[in-house]
Formats: C-alpha cells, sequence, structure tokens
C-alpha cells in the first residue's frame, strides 16, 4: 500500500470503533429516546449496536424482515466451495444482547412528519430519530430480466436463496460449458465482487470441470482492481477467464430466459450458466420514503449522514450517497458507526464531531492469492473525502508469501466485521 504500510492502517482500521465514536457524547439522565431502524444489514446491525453501547437509555428499534443476514462478503466463496450458507449465517441474538429490540417485519411506509414508520403486519412504530439502511433494489436495465428470468439466472447479488441457485446450477452444468457473469454499470454494491466472483467460480471449474470457463460480460471498460485482477486471471485462469469489455461488445442488454442466452446488441449468447447482475439503486423504502434522488441513490450530510431531503432521518450502507467511500461492507459498518455517534448527540442536543471512517476491501484471487485495496476518510469542507497517503492496493510485485497472508488476513477480516456489526 503505497505510503501507509499495513501496521499503520490495521492500527487505524483496528480502531474505527474509537475514531468513529470520537462523537459519542457522555450519558447523561433524560428521558428515554426512540431511534427506529430500517434494515439489519450490515450498516444498520452497526448503528443498533453503537447507539445502545453509546446511550443505553436510548431506545432502539430494528426491523428486518429475515431471520438470519447472509453476508454478502464472502458469499463468492460458497460458488467455489469454499464455504458453506451456514458459514455467511448471522442471527440478530448479539444484538439482542445490546438491548436492541428486533422485529422480523417488512416496513412499507415512512412518515417524515408524523416521525412514524409503518410495517406490512400493521404496527406503527414512533421515533425521534429513523436510520434507514435498505440497502440495494435492482434496476430493470436489461430486457426480459424479471422475477421469472431470475429463477433461470440468477443475480446472487443479495446472498441467500440466489447464492445457494448459483451453486446448484455450477454443479449440474455439464463440463465444457460457459458460465457468463453479466457485470453491472456504475456504481453498485461492491465493486470488486464481479471479478472475484469470477476468480472462485474458476477454481470450482479448475478443479471439477477443467473443460468449462467463464466469460465475463461487462457494461464498463474499467472495474475496481483492474490490473490486479487481471494479474490473477492471466497468472491463475488463462484457459478459464475471459472478461469482455463494453468497448469491445461485452455490455448485456437483453436475455431470454428460455434459453438461457445473452444479448449484447444483436449477438446471442446461448450459455450453461448466466449470472446476470443488473444495475442497481437504493432498497425499494427508500424510494418509497421520498429518500432517494434522481440517481436512484440517497443524498446525505456527510457529518451525519442524516438525509439532505428529509430532516430526522439518516441513511446508512449502500443505498446512501457517500462520495468517495465505495459501496461496501466495511464501508457500511463505518457508515452506522457514524450515524450512530450522530444520533446520540443530536437526541441529546449537541453537536456532532467530525467523522473519521474506514474502508478495506479483500479480494481472494487464487489458491493462497489474495488482494486488497485500503482507504481513511474524513470530513473536508463539508465534504466526505479520502484522507491523503492513508491507503492503496496490493503491490503488483507483492510476493506471494504476501498474498497468501491477505487470504488469512481476509478471513480475520470476515470474522471481525461480523462480531463488530452483530456481537
Amino acid at each position: 500500500m503505497a505510503n501507509f504500510t499495513r501496521r499503520k492502517f490495521i492500527q487505524v482500521a483496528g480502531g474505527a470503533a474509537a475514531v468513529s465514536s470520537l462523537g459519542f457524547p457522555a450519558i447523561v439522565g433524560a428521558a428515554s429516546k426512540k431511534v427506529v431502524i430500517v434494515g439489519g444489514g450490515t450498516a444498520g446491525a452497526t448503528a443498533a449496536k453503537y447507539i445502545r453501547m453509546a446511550d443505553p437509555s436510548v431506545d432502539v428499534t430494528l426491523i428486518e424482515p429475515n431471520e438470519n443476514y447472509y453476508t454478502c462478503y464472502m458469499s463468492n466463496e460458497v460458488l467455489s466451495g469454499h464455504r458453506t450458507m451456514d458459514s455467511i449465517r448471522v442471527s440478530y441474538d448479539g444484538l439482542k444482547g445490546h438491548g436492541v429490540s428486533i422485529v422480523h417485519d417488512t416496513v412499507i411506509d415512512i412518515d417524515p412528519a408524523g416521525k412514524i414508520v409503518t410495517t406490512d403486519g400493521g404496527k406503527s412504530f414512533a421515533y425521534d430519530r429513523c436510520i434507514v439502511a435498505p440497502g440495494i433494489s435492482l434496476r430493470d436495465n436489461i430486457e426480459g430480466y424479471d422475477i421469472g428470468a431470475m429463477k433461470v439466472m440468477p443475480h446472487a447479488w443479495k446472498a441467500g436463496d440466489q447464492t445457494v441457485l448459483l451453486r446448484k446450477q455450477l454443479e449440474a452444468m455439464p463440463d465444457g460449458g460457459v458460465v457468463a457473469i453479466a457485470a453491472p454499470p456504475n456504481p453498485f454494491r461492491c465493486p470488486p465482487g464481479p471479478y472475484e466472483r469470477a476468480c472462485q467460480i474458476a477454481m470450482y471449474l479448475q478443479a471439477n470441470k477443467p473443460k468449462s470457463k467463464v466469460v465475463i460480460m461487462d457494461s464498463k471498460d474499467k472495474f475496481s482492481k483492474m490490473g490486479l485482477f487481471k494479474q490473477a486471471f492471466a497468472k491463475h485462469f488463462p484457459d478459464h477467464i475471459e472478461w469482455v469489455g463494453a468497448s469491445a461488445g461485452g455490455k448485456v442488454t437483453r436475455v431470454d430466459a428460455s434459453t438461457n442466452t445473452l444479448y449484447t446488441g444483436d449477438t446471442a449468447h446461448k450459455v450453461a450458466v448466466a449470472n446476470v447482475i443488473p444495475a442497481q439503486k437504493a432498497g425499494a423504502i427508500a424510494q418509497k420514503a421520498g429518500l432517494t434522488d434522481d440517481s436512484g441513490w440517497c443524498p446525505i450530510e456527510g457529518r451525519t449522514f442524516e438525509s439532505t431531503i428529509h430532516k430526522g432521518i439518516h441513511v446508512v450502507g449502500d443505498a446512501s450517497i457517500a462520495k468517495p467511500l465505495p459501496k461496501s461492507g466495511y464501508a457500511a459498518n463505518s457508515e452506522g458507526k457514524v450515524a450512530a455517534a450522530a444520533v446520540v448527540a443530536m437526541l441529546k442536543g449537541e453537536e456532532p464531531g467530525d467523522p473519521a471512517l474506514v474502508n478495506t476491501c479483500y479480494s481472494i484471487v487464487g489458491p493462497n492469492d489474495a488482494i486488497s485495496v485500503a482507504m481513511v476518510y474524513d470530513l473536508k469542507e463539508g465534504q466526505l473525502s479520502k484522507v491523503e497517503g492513508s491507503g492503496g492496493l496490493t503491490p503488483k510485485d507483492s510476493p506471494a508469501e504476501m498474498r497468501a497472508r491477505d487470504v488469512q488476513y481476509a478471513y480475520s477480516w470476515y470474522d471481525n466485521i461480523v462480531h463488530d456489526s452483530f456481537g
């Protein structure tokens, strides 16, 4: 990492909770305040936990339809067979231990004026502050890719049943078949994800179906960690991964699920397995609540992650416009902490402190080979900004020992972030 040692980064990252919590005010006696959190992914769970840690007098209710959370990070390893679905399943028991009230229901309405959240189950929850962490929804930018097509051409971009389906398709495909990954345009959840996925699937094919290959059909000409990924493709999978950029005819515009065919313009590509990842936008409830702008994402104020459209509501995680932070699990964790600190301060009528946020992202690209990117962010002139010299990429010429260590760092990072967010 350029100008920033791994030791220094780990010190910052390991202290992310402390850095992000510098704005937490001291607990004082007061009437109980109510915070309702919509969405129990990494961002929402982190916010819930850290509010309760900062001020146990705050009544925190987290509303999430699913009884368990499946992490998108590390879900690609399920496709290679290196992990099981159970290994990426997280319960909400840890949050309950912090005094968070968990309601398994679907939010159908948020009333910013009345400060009421309403669920599909007919319940209403009043709030003093609301945190919305709705994740993503999929755009209909690919003709023919609808709910029915998803059952044949899984996106697997929300870990769970779709991940299982894609894995089963890989197991069932004949040797010699082509696996197509239709990669989405920016911005989208987990920018390196499609390319790590290609590596993970290729590892499975090399071991089990060596005559098969992965073709990445991309709607872009550039992508995250591009140089390092292309290096890994050439080193580990010269016969098993092909990348086709948009300018070379890689953009998928239409699909026919009945024949497992993808179209790039007028060219048809019939494949054995089609992993179609559409363009994305903020989760549906954010749109319904009027928290999105014309981009389909949620504009926020960088110090507090409070919506610039509806005061009293904070938006964290993938749904927020938090540039230059990526839409990643670690960023979601950091954003949840910043919002938690801001909410606790604002409930007490105090001024929130300036935030510090951290992101790191590991991609396992081959046997005993991982790459990473890291960055620290702060607030400059009211805007979230990269801290100059605070991060960087794995060097292309890094030794094999470093790459192997990064695999172990990736696994440790996973365990730590799950515990930090949900434990």
